[in-house]
């Protein structure tokens, strides 16, 4: 899953019913920012037991990257991490009309499973590499763990993308 044109890919691994997460954005934004197209964010999913919505909304996430709006989409449902919690996929759906997406076809995945094998992937991935919670970021062969403390963690991954892209 690597982009080969660059040398630092960050993995971004979440679960799209997660306060922490909504919190990271800002971070993402200013790395975004900063390192523009020289540094690639890739979403991971790692949904949590804890969050019943969790699940479905990695699936429309995927869902929504694979009609070019995915990172629009992520947005947009993690900044209603609470409305998530109360209203689950109904939700999921209103957003992807809201940020332009064929809401049918997001409501049709979110049915036909069409995503589930790129979800459960991560996941087992993410355990299979010790993500344990949400946020952690990979990046350079090493994992931040966000889901305790985001504290530092974007000078880190700064630090870490400095030293890649200087090759």
């Amino acid at each position: 899953m690597s982009d080969a044109s660059s040398p630092a890919v960050l993995e971004y691994w979440c679960e799209l019913q997660c306060p922490d997460c909504a919190a990271a954005l800002d971070d993402l934004r200013a790395l975004r920012a900063k390192y523009g197209d020289a540094l690639v964010i890739q979403l991971r999913h790692f949904p949590l037991d804890k969050h019943k919505h969790a699940y479905a909304a990695a699936q429309a996430a995927e869902e929504a990257f694979e009609q070019g709006r995915g990172w629009e989409y992520t947005e947009a449902v993690l900044a209603r991490v609470g409305e998530l919690a109360a209203r689950g996929e109904k939700l999921l759906v209103e957003i992807a009309a809201e940020v332009g997406l064929d809401a049918e076809e997001v409501d049709t995945a979110l049915v036909d499973g069409r995503h589930l094998l790129v979800v459960d992937a991560d996941q087992a991935e993410g355990r299979a590499i010790g993500v344990t919670g949400t946020p952690t970021y990979v990046i350079g062969g090493e994992r931040l763990d966000g889901g305790t403390s985001q504290e530092g963690l974007r000078q880190r991954v700064e630090a870490i993308a400095d030293r890649l892209l200087a090759g």
